[in-house]
């Protein structure tokens, strides 16, 4: 695996201004439903079986994290705050990158042993991150 800095080519896909532009939109669709007073999401595993599911405590997770009690969103769900804190990083990135022009980083060259060790780490955070939710049930 390589990552290179390198400026944007002619055609290539912006990922920069298109997932910050979703994350953003997210952000301010969710503040607007919170805001309304809208229904929160419900969980139907957590209704059927009284267990928390892999994303239960996302919404207060997130809520928490926004108003900057970190300490509680990491409590709610740790996978969700970890995923909160890259998204914000990347964000940052990619505003700078866009405000400034800056040449962009892009990961490259994926061997299948790199592919297959980011699916390992991958599914053993989620499987991590349920077994605290399963342990700390109570609060949900």
């Amino acid at each position: 695996m390589q990552v290179l800095r390198q400026p944007l080519g002619p055609g290539e896909t912006d990922h920069e201004l298109i997932w910050l532009s979703v994350s953003v939109a997210s952000l301010g669709l969710a503040a607007t439903w919170l805001a309304l007073g809208l229904p929160w999401p419900r969980c139907l595993f957590h209704d059927l079986t009284g267990r928390p599911c892999l994303t239960c405590g996302m919404t207060r997770s997130a809520i928490q994290f926004f108003h900057g009690h970190f300490l509680a969103a990491l409590k709610w769900n740790p996978l969700v705050f970890a995923v909160l804190c890259g998204v914000t990083a990347f964000d940052l990135y990619g505003f700078f990158a866009l405000v400034t022009r800056a040449p962009r980083l892009r990961i490259i060259f994926w061997t299948a042993p790199e592919k297959k060790f980011a699916r390992i780490i991958v599914i053993t955070a989620l499987a991590l991150n349920w077994v605290y939710l399963l342990l700390h049930w109570r609060q949900f």
